[in-house]
């Protein structure tokens, strides 16, 4: 039986995107050797979305209240790439790792899976 999942975030600089999800993100981890950080995510959901074009990922984080998610890591230095927006599905953002990726935050108005 299938038990969890694993992400990877490929990155131009994955030592500091590591810090990131240590420091700033304060995610607990594991060191499996060398540095090499694991990171335990908050109840996670996935979803499939239809597209006609390239078939790739992306990585948003949800939180509780948006504004006040972006006010606490605009205090640490984090870089957000465009201003919240509202979507019928919930209010998003997306700021900028330290490696030059970006990874999505928003607070959902939808029913949350991660509460089944």
């Amino acid at each position: 039986m299938i038990n969890g999942g694993h992400i990877i975030v490929y990155s131009r600089d994955a030592e500091a995107d590591r810090v990131f999800f240590r420091d700033v993100l304060e995610y607990p981890h594991v060191d499996v050797g060398g540095g090499w950080l694991i990171f335990k995510l908050p109840p996670t959901e996935i979803a499939v979305h239809p597209t006609d074009g390239p078939e790739t990922q992306e990585l948003y984080l949800m939180c509780d209240d948006v504004d006040a998610t972006v006010q606490s890591l605009t205090a640490k230095g984090v870089e957000f790439t465009q201003p919240v927006t509202d979507a019928r599905w919930g209010r998003l953002t997306r700021f900028r790792l330290p490696g030059g990726g970006e990874v999505g935050l928003y607070e959902p108005r939808h029913e949350r899976a991660t509460e089944l």
